[in-house]
């Protein structure tokens, strides 16, 4: 597997100290590794499996990725239709295990791919070059709408802390982003990091099929960045009734969270945020 992180040299200017004569130095810095990761998927036997998608990622968790991502975007239900998944070796040289092979169970079917669903994604955007709304528009199998979630707002107010506080990559590169899930109680299950926001939220709910926790009711989701029409799609495909962003949302994730029953928080900042849909999961009692 792939380094998470990685060092460079840089040269640090610092105008406030240039006066003294100690304008720039040069310093080793920390970068967070972005490098592609294959997804091949087929059923069992002899042969290759056929490369499905190429997204760029963090090296880390990349089965839960794979199967994360499989999962959201409506091709497995459940971790019974996998039969196997496991890193590959490359092309590279040394090897960086780049790839992932994902044998389905029997009878699963194989996906299809056309030229309106484009799986190539990229490390900020996991639905770029889709042809439409139409064909990124994956029905969950997990009706959300009438989970009983119930969460203070002051103990939501507290989780992006919680969240931050948990970022290891984060504190030695500044430049990966944070997917976490929470129980109503405010307890960090399970967190994962990526310079893609949505490989991020892919691992996590990758983790959750692997450990066979489908659906994620009763459950909330916070990433640290941005809320989108995709993230809120891969949160509806595991069961979550809420996903809170510390940044905005965007006009879709706020039509289909609507479209869904889901609570959407979004610039969930020190004591204040934005409920852009399903306010009735929010509360002013203090957490017990």
């Amino acid at each position: 597997m792939g380094r998470a992180t990685d060092r460079r040299g840089v040269l640090r200017i610092d105008l406030d100290a240039a006066t003294a004569g100690r304008g720039s130095i040069r310093r080793p810095d920390t970068l967070a590794v972005e490098e592609p990761l294959e997804i091949r998927v087929g059923a069992a036997g002899p042969g290759r499996r056929r490369p499905l998608a190429v997204t760029m990622r963090t090296p880390g968790d990349d089965l839960d990725l794979a199967i994360g991502f499989l999962l959201t975007e409506g091709l497995i239900r459940s971790t019974d239709d996998v039969l196997t998944a496991q890193l590959c070796a490359g092309a590279e040289t040394p090897n960086t295990y780049n790839v992932v092979d994902v044998v389905l169970a029997p009878g699963v079917p194989e996906p299809t791919t056309d030229p309106s669903r484009n799986f190539y994604t990229t490390s900020s955007c996991g639905v770029c070059g889709k042809a439409s709304i139409e064909a990124i528009r994956t029905r969950s199998l997990f009706p959300v709408s009438a989970d009983p979630l119930s969460v203070p707002a002051t103990l939501l107010a507290e989780l992006p802390d919680r969240l931050r506080a948990a970022q290891r990559g984060f504190d030695r590169t500044g430049g990966l982003h944070a997917a976490g899930l929470f129980t109503p109680d405010g307890e960090l299950v399970v967190l994962r990091e990526d310079v893609g926001r949505h490989n991020a939220v892919d691992k996590v709910i990758g983790w959750a099929v692997r450990e066979r926790r489908l659906p994620l009711a009763g459950h909330l989701l916070l990433v640290s960045g941005r809320a989108s029409f995709e993230l809120t799609q891969k949160a509806w495909m595991a069961g979550l009734p809420l996903l809170a962003a510390v940044s905005a949302p965007s006009t879709l994730a706020a039509e289909l969270a609507d479209e869904a029953g889901m609570t959407l928080v979004g610039f969930l900042r020190g004591r204040t945020m934005n409920v852009y849909t399903g306010p009735h999961r929010i509360t002013m009692e203090q957490p017990a």
